[in-house]
C-alpha cells in the first residue's frame, strides 16, 4: 500500500500523476476486498465509486465542501482517504467505523446516510443555510445504487429547481440498487448508458470525423452531431426542462473524466448541476463484476452455509411461493429487495404477481392498499427499519380501510453490523397502536409458515414480524395451518414466575427457565405469539398465580410488548404482580454482533436468569431458608 499509506488528508491527493492515481485505485480496491471479506459489509458498491471519490476529493475541499453520500454504504472508500485509514479494519466492529456515513465520526461527514433518497433534501437544507449565513464553500449529493428511484429524491430536485441556490448532485449511475433498478427514471437513464444503439452510433461517428479535414467547418460539424445525438438519446432534456445544468454522461472509472466534470460543475453559475457518472458495480474484482447482487452485502467471515439451517428470510420465500400457488389472490410486494426478503422464487414462478416498486416503500404500501380493495391479498415484504418510511400509509391507506395487506417485517430487532440505521428496535410500538392491525411474531421458522397462511386467510391488516439470521433449526414439517388469532402459548409451566417472550427470544428463556429450575425457581414460559391482540386471558391468571410476571422482547421497551401487558393488567383492575421488562434501551444501538446486543441487554439465557434473581430476590433467600430447614439426613 506504498500509495494509499501516504493519504492521510485529501489534500495529499494533489499531485499524484494518472499511473499514481491508478495505482492507488488498485491499492484501495485491495484493501476494499480483504477488509470487507473479514468484517462483512458492502461491497460491490465501493468497488463501483473508487475512481469517483479520488476525482471527488481532488476537486472539492473536505470538510469545507460537503460531500453527502447516498446511500452512505458507498463511503467506504470516502472513509479511506479522509484520515480513518489506519482504523479502517475496525469496519462494522462494536466500537469501530460505522459501515455508514456518522457526523460523530468525522467531519467529513456532515450528514448520515443509512436509507436512500436522502441526499438531495439535506444537499439542498445545507445549501439554504449556508446561503442565509453568507458562506461559499459547495454542497455536492452523490446519489446512486438505486436511491434516485425514491420518491423522496424526486421531491427534493422538484423543489430544487423552483430555488436559486446552488447545489451539485453526482447521479453515480450503476443500474442497479441491490437488483438491478427498476422503474421509469431507470429506464430513461438505461436508453443511452447502456444502450448498445448509442455505442454503435458514437464509434460510427468518431470514425467518420478521422476522416475528415481538420477545421472550423468540422468543428461545427461535431458540435451539430453531439447536439442531435444528445437530442435523440441522452437523457439530459429531462434534467434541462426541470431547469438543470446536465454534464454527461461520463465514465466513472477515468480519474481524469470524472475531474474535469466535476469542476466544470463546481464553476458553473447555474443554480443546479446533474453531473451523470457511469460507474460498474463490483469493479475490478472479478466475483463481484459477475455477481454484483450477491456481493452487495457480505456477513462478517463470509463462509458456506452448507447444512445450517435456512434464514427466516428464505422461509419466508418458500412460504410465499407455496401459499402463492394455492391461492391466486395471493401477490406480493418488495422495495428494491427481490432477492434479500427471500421473494426472488416467488418472482421467477410468478413475475406477473411479484412487484419490485423500487426504493418507495410509501408508493408499495398503497400499491398494495389499492390491490387489496379489489379482492387480492398483498404480501408486502420490507425491512423493519425502511418500513418506518411508510408509517403514514399504514395507518391511512391499509389500516383505516381495514384492508388485507399483509406486512412482512424482516431484520426485525437486533440486525447487528448495519447499526444505528439499519436495527429493527421500533416496529412493535409503532405498529402496536393502529386499529385493526393484528401484530405477530413467531418464536422459530416454522411457526413462521403457520403465521403466514393464518395472515393470508385474516380478512384484515396483518404484520408478522422476524429476526435477520438463520432459523433456531427446527423441522419444517407438514402443511402450514391456521393459529388461532390472539392466542399464546404456554411451553413450560411453573408457579414461581411467569416469562412471557416475543420471536425467538421465547427460546431464550426456555433455556433460562431450565436453569432457573436447577436452583429451585420454577418458571412458567409462555410464547406470546401475538403482541396484538394480546392474549389476556392466558397471561394474566397465570401472573396473577406466580404474582412475578418477566416480559422479554428484541424492541425497545417504550410501547412494547411489556407496555402491551401492563395496559392489560391495569384495564383488568390486576394489582399485587411484580413486572420485570426485557428489552431494548431508549437509545440508538450501534453496530456490532447480534451476540453481543443481545448478552448486554439482557436478551439471551444468562441475562434473563440474571434479571429474574435479581428482581425476585427473595425466591433464591427464601430457597436457601427452606435447604437451611432441611432435617438432617434428608434430601
Amino acid at each position: 500500500m506504498a500509495l494509499l499509506d501516504r493519504i492521510d488528508t485529501p489534500a495529499a491527493l494533489e499531485g499524484l500523476t494518472p499511473p499514481e492515481l491508478e495505482q492507488l485505485a488498485a491499492e484501495i480496491r485491495d484493501v476494499l476486498v480483504s477488509t470487507v471479506s473479514e468484517n462483512g459489509g458492502h461491497l460491490a458498491s465501493n468497488l463501483g465509486v473508487v475512481e469517483l471519490t479520488i476525482a471527488l476529493h481532488r476537486v472539492f475541499d473536505s470538510p469545507n465542501d460537503k460531500l453527502i453520500w447516498d446511500v452512505s454504504h458507498q463511503a467506504y472508500v470516502h472513509k479511506l482517504l479522509t484520515g480513518r485509514r489506519d482504523s479502517f479494519p475496525t469496519l462494522r466492529q462494536y466500537g469501530g467505523l460505522s459501515g455508514f456515513t456518522c457526523r460523530s465520526e468525522s467531519p467529513h461527514d456532515p450528514f448520515g446516510t443509512g436509507h436512500a433518497s436522502t441526499s438531495i433534501s439535506a444537499a439542498l437544507g445545507m445549501a439554504l443555510a449556508r446561503d442565509l449565513a453568507g458562506e461559499q464553500h459547495h454542497v455536492v449529493a452523490i446519489i446512486g445504487d438505486g436511491a434516485l428511484t425514491g420518491g423522496m429524491a424526486l421531491e427534493a430536485l422538484n423543489h430544487a429547481s423552483h430555488l436559486n441556490t446552488k447545489i451539485i448532485v453526482v447521479l453515480n449511475d450503476n443500474g442497479m440498487a441491490i437488483s438491478p433498478s427498476i422503474g421509469g427514471v431507470s429506464k430513461m437513464l438505461n436508453l443511452l448508458t447502456r444502450s448498445p444503439r448509442y455505442e454503435h452510433v458514437k464509434a460510427d461517428t468518431k470514425r467518420t470525423l478521422a476522416r475528415l479535414p481538420l477545421g472550423g467547418r468540422v468543428l461545427r460539424l461535431i458540435t451539430w452531431l453531439k447536439a442531435r445525438i444528445k437530442g435523440a438519446l441522452i437523457p439530459s432534456a429531462f434534467w434541462e426542462k426541470l431547469g438543470f445544468s446536465y454534464v454527461g454522461p461520463i465514465n466513472g472509472h477515468k480519474v481524469g473524466d470524472v475531474e474535469a466534470a466535476l469542476r466544470r460543475a463546481r464553476d458553473a453559475k447555474t443554480k443546479t448541476t446533474i453531473v451523470h457518472v457511469l460507474t460498474e458495480k463490483g469493479k475490478g474484482y472479478p466475483p463481484a463484476e459477475k455477481d454484483s447482487a450477491r456481493f452487495h452485502g457480505l456477513a462478517p467471515n463470509a463462509h458456506s452455509s452448507n447444512g445450517a439451517p435456512p434464514s427466516y428470510s428464505e422461509v419466508f420465500g418458500q412460504t410465499v411461493l407455496r401459499l402463492m400457488k394455492k391461492d391466486e389472490r395471493l401477490v406480493a410486494i418488495t422495495a428494491a429487495m427481490c432477492e434479500a426478503t427471500g421473494l426472488d422464487p416467488a418472482a421467477q414462478a410468478f413475475p406477473e404477481r411479484v412487484f419490485d416498486v423500487g426504493i418507495c416503500e410509501e408508493h408499495g404500501v398503497t400499491l398494495a392498499a389499492g390491490m387489496a380493495s379489489h379482492d387480492f391479498v398483498p404480501i408486502v415484504a420490507i425491512y423493519s427499519t425502511f418500513l418506518q418510511r411508510a408509517f403514514d400509509q399504514i395507518v391511512h391507506d391499509v389500516c383505516l380501510q381495514n384492508l388485507p395487506v399483509v406486512f412482512a417485517i424482516d431484520r426485525a430487532g437486533i440486525v447487528g453490523e448495519d447499526g444505528r440505521t439499519h436495527q429493527g428496535a421500533f416496529d412493535l410500538s409503532y405498529l402496536r397502536c393502529l386499529p385493526n392491525l393484528t401484530v405477530a411474531a413467531p418464536k422459530d421458522e416454522d411457526e413462521l409458515r403457520h403465521m403466514w397462511f393464518t395472515a393470508t386467510r385474516l380478512g384484515g391488516p396483518m404484520a408478522v414480524r422476524y429476526p435477520r439470521g438463520r432459523g433456531i433449526g427446527v423441522p419444517l414439517t407438514g402443511e402450514p395451518h391456521e393459529l388461532p388469532v390472539g392466542t399464546s402459548e404456554l411451553l413450560r409451566s411453573g408457579d414461581d414466575v411467569t416469562i412471557a417472550a416475543v420471536g425467538p427470544a421465547v427460546w431464550a428463556a426456555l433455556a433460562a427457565a431450565e436453569e432457573l429450575a436447577a436452583s429451585g425457581i420454577e418458571c412458567a414460559v409462555v410464547n406470546a405469539r401475538f403482541v396484538k391482540p394480546l392474549d389476556s386471558e392466558m397471561l394474566l391468571p397465570l401472573a396473577s398465580k406466580s404474582g412475578r410476571l418477566v416480559t422479554v422482547e428484541e424492541n425497545v421497551l417504550a410501547g412494547g410488548y411489556g407496555s402491551a401487558v401492563l395496559e392489560a393488567m391495569e384495564s383488568a383492575g390486576l394489582a399485587g404482580v411484580r413486572v420485570e421488562r426485557i428489552g431494548l434501551p431508549d437509545l440508538f444501538i450501534e453496530h456490532g454482533p447480534q451476540e453481543l446486543f443481545r448478552s448486554m441487554f439482557d436478551l439471551d439465557r444468562d441475562g434473563i436468569v440474571r434479571r429474574v434473581r435479581a428482581a425476585f430476590a427473595e425466591l433464591g433467600a427464601g430457597i436457601a431458608a427452606s435447604l437451611l430447614e432441611t432435617p438432617s439426613g434428608s434430601s
